[in-house]
């Protein structure tokens, strides 16, 4: 991990452009795929049934987009990285499913600063950060960019 991340308080300031992260790795497993199924509602055969799943040119199960787009999310959540400068969640941009996530897999994240841009507002900024989710094999499997509203520290008054 590059930049100031080893402490959970910072603030827009402390995002510099190319500054990364490479998250813990979580195996996705079956229980993940049938509990986010029962969450969402979300019971289409991909997802939920082995016996379908065989004749696909996937060969069985595979977890849900947005599944994986929610670990990833958390990943990054829980590395630190954000700290607690987020105060808004604004886009996710271009999101892609690139391969298939099975059960077993375990993914990680790479998350790298793309943009910060200075709010016309001095309390605020934005945030882009390019995320690429990647399996155990090292293939990447997702990438979006989350467009983050972070807090700026605002300056004493004189």
């Amino acid at each position: 991990m590059t930049g100031p991340f080893n402490r959970l308080r910072h603030t827009f300031d402390d995002f510099a452009v190319g500054d990364e992260v490479v998250t813990a790795g979580r195996t996705v497993d079956i229980g993940d795929i049938t509990t986010f199924a029962g969450l969402t509602g979300d019971h289409y055969p991909l997802h939920t049934d082995e016996e379908y799943c065989r004749s696909t040119p996937f060969g069985g199960r595979i977890a849900h987009g947005p599944l994986t787009y929610g670990f990833a999310v958390g990943l990054v959540a829980l590395s630190g990285f954000l700290g607690d400068a987020i105060i808004a969640f604004l886009e996710c941009q271009g999101l892609r499913a690139t391969a298939p996530v099975r059960p077993g897999d375990t993914i990680r994240v790479r998350a790298v600063v793309a943009e910060a841009e200075p709010g016309k507002k001095p309390h605020y900024g934005t945030v882009r950060i390019d995320y690429a989710v990647l399996n155990q094999k090292d293939e990447q499997v997702m990438q979006f960019r989350m467009v983050l509203l972070a807090r700026r520290e605002t300056p004493a008054e004189e």
